[in-house]
């Protein structure tokens, strides 16, 4: 079958076996069972703030740690709308500690309004951030216009870097004896350490956000907070849906000729759907599982996905680079603390 009918499900559902069996000496530490166990994760006590609660892993995983215990505030751009009142109204059925609150995390103002009023409620302190909004376009790369780069890299990558800012000062000020605390989850994919043909700048900015991630881990070892990059594989969400109608508009403005250069690639832009029959719950279960460990017990990166994990071997591949580098170095404290984790 050529590359072009090849869609990103048959690429992921084929395998690339290499990289999969290269990883597996790291799976222990990296890769997450979706399945909690039989005693399910207690969640009391933790405040959680969500970004992209419309749909999808924030929804669900917003729903799944309240009903563990936490106090969840469930973010989500352009309040008023149903999704809000749909969330806020499942809340009061069943006695679930949920505040919606009102962030774009494109937006500087939106995100100090939010955050400020997250911070207001729960005195000053927040236990986890969870960046999960996020967006993907499809195409080839000649296609991809300034407006659709800036949009993917404004949410997916500049969004996580925006709320980590916004909640780093109270995170650094609690805890024991004042010398900080908590745990930042970053919603990576599959994607953030492999590529596949035709998928626009989704790779791109996931690829930053991996290494913006790993180097934010190492640099809050002082302070006592953790980072855990979640890399999910294909999962049926609202993304896939998002993703045809943010690609459907690139390529109404392409010019006809870009177009005709790749033409078996554009006509499906805007169409078709991904993430087969996976269970999208895996993701809140592995997050709910990492937050339940201690923090020595939480690793940097995990693999969520029941079929190929392709990126395992990369991540195999980088951790023992970043050790070989820098391990005996003056950053070597820091590098084998976030290493060892898991």
């Amino acid at each position: 079958m050529p590359f072009s009918h090849l869609d990103r499900r048959q690429l992921l559902a084929a395998g690339v076996g290499a990289a999969a069996l290269a990883g597996a000496a790291c799976a222990a530490k990296t890769e997450a069972v979706a399945q909690e166990a039989t005693t399910p994760p207690d969640l009391t006590g933790q405040s959680i703030l969500i970004t992209g609660c419309s749909s999808g892993f924030g929804l669900l995983g917003a729903e799944h740690y309240a009903r563990l215990g936490a106090r969840v505030f469930a973010t989500m751009r352009n309040l008023p709308r149903l999704e809000a009142v749909n969330l806020r109204s499942l809340a009061e059925r069943e006695n679930l500690d949920i505040t919606v609150v009102d962030i774009d995390v494109t937006s500087e103002a939106s995100i100090k309004s939010g955050v400020g009023e997250v911070l207001a409620a729960t005195g000053g302190t927040l236990d986890v951030l969870i960046n999960n909004a996020g967006i993907g376009l499809t195409g080839p790369m000649e296609l991809q216009d300034a407006a659709a780069t800036a949009l993917m890299f404004e949410t997916n990558t500049f969004g996580p870097h925006r709320m980590v800012r916004a909640v780093l000062p109270a995170m650094r000020a609690q805890g024991p004896d004042g010398k900080g605390s908590g745990h930042i989850v970053q919603i990576s994919s599959q994607l953030g350490r492999v590529m596949i043909p035709y998928s626009g700048q989704y790779s791109a900015t996931k690829f930053a956000l991996e290494a913006a991630s790993e180097q934010l881990a190492y640099e809050l070892v002082p302070h006592n907070i953790g980072v855990t990059i979640i890399q999910p594989g294909g999962y049926p969400t609202q993304i896939w849906r998002n993703r045809n109608a943010l690609s459907a508009a690139l390529k109404s403005r392409v010019e006809a000729e870009r177009l005709e250069a790749y033409a078996a690639q554009a006509a499906r832009m805007g169409e078709g759907t991904g993430g087969g029959t996976t269970d999208p719950m895996d993701v809140p279960h592995a997050i709910a599982k990492l937050l339940s460990d201690p923090m020595d017990k939480r690793p940097l990166r995990i693999a969520v996905h029941p079929g190929n994990r392709p990126q395992l071997g990369v991540n195999a591949a980088s951790a023992k680079a970043q050790l070989d580098w820098l391990g005996e170095s003056g950053y070597g404290p820091m590098i084998k603390a976030v290493q060892a984790r898991g």
